[in-house]
């Protein structure tokens, strides 16, 4: 008896962690990965704007995906990323010519899809 009421304690504790993180996910408070979203501050290109491409990702869910697919086209030296979550898509602009290929390594193991590139 006493068991069952300890078990019934120790579940019923578990939901009420849930459903704090659910309540928290929903004000927009927390993401679906379960860690505050950091801020990426935005990459300043130096030279002229040379080009510009739409990348259209599958599998982005929360802030935090949104920021680390920045975070990571970021990494292309001459490219900037702005991604915008709810359109799926993310516009990098280059001062350089960025090859499609490496917009697809930069993701590459990453947990994202990338659908298309077109030029923007």
């Amino acid at each position: 008896m006493i068991s069952t009421v300890l078990v019934g304690l120790v579940v019923l504790a578990c939901l009420g962690i849930a459903a704090k993180h659910i309540y928290k996910l929903f004000k927009g408070e927390t993401s679906c990965c379960g860690t505050e979203m950091p801020t990426v501050p935005e990459k300043k290109l130096t030279g002229p704007i040379v080009g510009e491409k739409v990348v259209k990702i599958s599998g982005m869910t929360c802030g935090n995906c949104k920021n680390r697919v920045e975070m990571l086209l970021d990494d292309i030296d001459g490219a900037a990323a702005k991604v915008n979550l709810h359109r799926n898509q993310a516009i990098v602009k280059m001062t350089r010519d960025v090859s499609d290929e490496e917009i697809r390594t930069a993701l590459a193991g990453s947990g994202y899809e990338i659908v298309s590139i077109a030029k923007g």
